[in-house]
């Protein structure tokens, strides 16, 4: 079951959120103050309150930023313009403001999950979004080249699908536009590999590569 954070001192609110997102499929956690904020593998959105007993929730989501991916929804009483526009220019995906009708948060929350799935590519504990072509392990980014992208997108687009060299060397060029030879392609999977595991591009011997169908843990 997917968890959401939810970031947020006020009892009947938790109370109220948990039985209501129970029944969406989520999972949620709580951290009563800044202090108690855990990021996990599998969080797939944070809701955050603004005013907290260890201070400031804004701040809290400029560290979580800096780190982060996951959408963040601010979900408080605060509601002048100049700080809904600065969340929103700091990078919040929304801000709801209390008292809030349920039922409205839930279509945000599933709006914005609904998004981050059909714009990222997901196996096991590694994500690519592939508007921005950034990767993350464990909602961590990695930083790769353009080819090593390339290629580590034609993987994980092709679950369960043996891709041969020929292929991979047909597809890819390098950034001179110069075709990558067999030896350099053997480096550049080589370094993918020491990126996101070893264990999850396959050698098929004498044929290519495959990477096998898992149950994501993100």
């Amino acid at each position: 079951m997917a968890k959401i954070l939810l970031v947020e001192d006020n009892e009947i609110i938790i109370k109220g959120l948990k039985y209501s997102l129970k029944s969406e499929g989520l999972e949620v956690i709580v951290a009563n103050n800044l202090s108690e904020i855990k990021i996990i593998d599998d969080i797939v959105l944070i809701i955050l309150d603004i005013s907290l007993p260890d201070g400031n929730g804004i701040e809290a989501f400029k560290d979580i930023r800096v780190k982060y991916t996951i959408p963040v929804i601010f979900l408080t009483a605060i509601d002048d313009e100049d700080t809904i526009v600065k969340c929103f220019e700091l990078g919040a995906d929304d801000y709801i403001t209390k008292p809030f009708r349920t039922r409205e948060l839930i279509s945000r929350i599933n709006r914005l999950l609904k998004k981050q799935k059909d714009n990222s590519l997901i196996y096991k504990n590694i994500k690519i979004y592939l508007d921005s072509a950034k990767v993350f392990k464990n909602e961590k980014e990695i930083f790769f080249t353009p080819l090593e992208y390339k290629i580590l997108l034609m993987f994980l687009s092709n679950i369960n699908k043996i891709i041969t060299r020929e292929q991979i060397l047909d597809k890819i060029y390098d950034m001179s536009g110069n075709f990558v030879n067999d030896n350099t392609l053997t480096v550049y999977i080589k370094r993918i590999r020491s990126k996101i595991g070893e264990d999850i591009i396959k050698t098929i011997k004498g044929i290519g590569y495959r990477v096998d169908d898992e149950t994501s843990s993100f």
